[in-house]
């Protein structure tokens, strides 16, 4: 099992691709199909919710739903474990912090440069890799 914080432009960008077999999309049907257990907090899923109804991405409402409730009944909760690194951007403290509560879990961010460079700090291409490794793909 691979345990991963999944931040939200990974999703949104698997549900704007009109290409398959992009890595967010591969990461994406990996955590629907339970080979990515997600780790979350409450304040993860605020995020989702928020940014997967904006308009600009115009995703229904039903896909949206859909996919809190696959994270919350497929995932674990984490909590976040404070960290004294730096972040360009405040908002993605959370997704790194959560993702420290959790042993041997990832985050998967399609904006790496945004956090420390840790070697659990993994692109949506890094992750497919990873999962084919673990014969999961």
């Amino acid at each position: 099992m691979i345990y991963a914080v999944i931040d939200t432009n990974v999703i949104v960008s698997a549900y704007i691709t009109k290409n398959l077999s992009a890595s967010t999309s591969k990461v994406w049907a990996a955590v629907l199909q339970g080979k990515i257990i997600p780790v979350y907090s409450d304040e993860i899923i605020d995020e989702y919710t928020e940014v997967l109804h904006r308009k600009k991405f115009d995703i229904p409402e039903h896909l949206i739903k859909w996919a809190i409730d696959r994270i919350l009944m497929n995932g674990i909760h984490g909590e976040r474990v404070p960290s004294s690194e730096h972040f360009p951007d405040p908002k993605d403290v959370v997704f790194y912090e959560v993702t420290m509560s959790k042993e041997d879990a990832y985050l998967v961010t399609g904006n790496k440069k945004h956090f420390p460079e840790k070697p659990i700090v993994v692109t949506p291409a890094e992750m497919v890799e990873i999962l084919k490794e673990h014969g999961l793909l």
